[in-house]
């Protein structure tokens, strides 16, 4: 089933249950979707692979106020964005865990034959079209800094 499907099949479950929290976050995902459907003028449909980047901008967008909130002392602001952030993370993949990535990485450079900063973009792409959708950006970034230098 593709992830726009389920999607629409959970907003539908949410609206039943009168989920408000769920059904704000699913709504928002939707509108990613009609957006990136629209935004050449021309309607496309939107690949799976599109649709996991819209929910990953959608989460990290949530991750990011939450700890705006979290730092301003507004826990009321902050709880639904972490709720939402549940209600979205269903669809994504399993995240990796740090090791997992850094053997990636370390497999990465050793392929590429990367020895210094001057390659960590080339690093960081192959690394991240890898492991797009089951590894944070800022992980990857670290952990490829850390084996560079």
């Amino acid at each position: 089933m593709s992830l726009q499907k389920q999607v629409m099949d959970k907003m539908k479950e949410a609206m039943k249950a009168k989920d408000t929290v769920a059904l704000q976050a699913l709504r928002a995902v939707k509108s990613g979707f009609l957006l990136a459907k629209t935004a050449t003028g021309v309607q496309e449909e939107v690949t799976e692979e599109q649709a996991l980047k819209i929910i990953q901008k959608q989460v990290k967008q949530r991750k990011d106020s939450a700890a705006i909130f979290i730092k301003q002392d507004r826990e009321d602001l902050a709880a639904p964005e972490l709720a939402e952030i549940v209600v979205l993370e269903q669809f994504l993949p399993e995240a990796l865990s740090e090791e997992e990535i850094e053997k990636v990485v370390l497999e990465t450079i050793a392929k590429l034959g990367a020895s210094g900063m001057k390659d960590m973009g080339k690093v960081m792409g192959a690394v991240s079209n890898q492991l797009s959708g089951q590894a944070d950006g800022k992980i990857i970034s670290v952990l490829v800094k850390k084996k560079l230098i």
